[in-house]
C-alpha cells in the first residue's frame, strides 16, 4: 500500500495527537516526579538534621554530609543569580517537557536522559522559588557540595552525551559507504 500525502503514516498520526503523547510521556513524567520527590526528601531530611555548615560525620575528610545553601548555579558559580536561574530552570523544564511529549516512542535511554535531567531541574527550581537557594549536602570535601537534583542532572546530561556518538539505542553510528 502507497502512502499518499493526503492519508498520513500512523507515526504521523500518533506524533500529532497531544493526549497520545501524554500517555506516552506519562511514566517519563512519573519518574521525574520521582526524582524530585526523592531530591526534595533528601534536602528537607537534611536541612531538619543539620545546622547550616553543620557536617556529618564530623572530622571526616573524604566525603560527607554537609548543610550548605547555594544561591548560585553548580561549582558554586552565578552566586547571587537567583532570578536569572530560576528564569533558565522554566526555560530548560519547558523544553524538555515539550521534548517528552512529542519524542517518537523509540528511543528510551534518550528519554531517561531527559527524565533524569527534568527532574533535577524542578527540584532545585523547588528550591530557589521556596527558600532562595538550593540545599546541598553531598561533600567530597575536595569538590564542590551537590545534592541528588545535580546528580540526575549530570547524569542526564553524561547520557545524553554518550548517545550522541550512538545511533539511537541501537548501538555505536557506523560509516556508511
Amino acid at each position: 500500500m502507497e502512502h499518499s500525502a493526503a492519508a498520513p503514516l500512523a507515526d504521523d498520526v500518533h506524533r500529532a495527537s497531544p493526549a497520545l503523547g501524554l500517555r506516552r510521556a506519562t511514566p517519563w513524567l512519573a519518574l521525574a516526579a520521582a526524582v524530585t520527590a526523592l531530591d526534595q526528601g533528601t534536602k528537607a531530611l537534611v536541612r531538619a538534621r543539620l545546622e547550616l555548615y553543620e557536617a556529618w560525620p564530623a572530622g571526616w575528610e573524604l566525603i560527607r554530609f554537609q548543610h550548605i545553601q547555594n544561591t548560585g548555579a553548580a561549582f558554586g558559580i552565578l552566586q547571587g543569580a537567583g532570578p536569572f536561574l530560576m528564569v533558565a530552570a522554566f526555560i530548560v523544564i519547558a523544553g524538555i517537557t515539550a521534548f517528552l511529549l512529542t519524542l517518537p516512542s523509540h528511543g528510551r535511554l534518550y528519554h531517561v536522559a531527559l527524565t533524569l535531567i527534568l527532574g533535577g531541574a524542578v527540584g532545585n527550581l523547588i528550591d530557589r522559588v521556596r527558600l532562595g537557594a538550593v540545599t546541598d549536602f553531598i561533600d567530597p570535601t575536595h569538590y564542590p557540595a551537590f545534592n541528588l537534583a545535580d546528580s540526575g542532572i549530570v547524569c542526564g546530561v553524561a547520557l545524553l552525551a554518550f548517545l550522541a556518538f550512538r545511533d539511537g539505542d541501537n548501538g555505536p553510528l557506523r560509516d556508511t559507504p
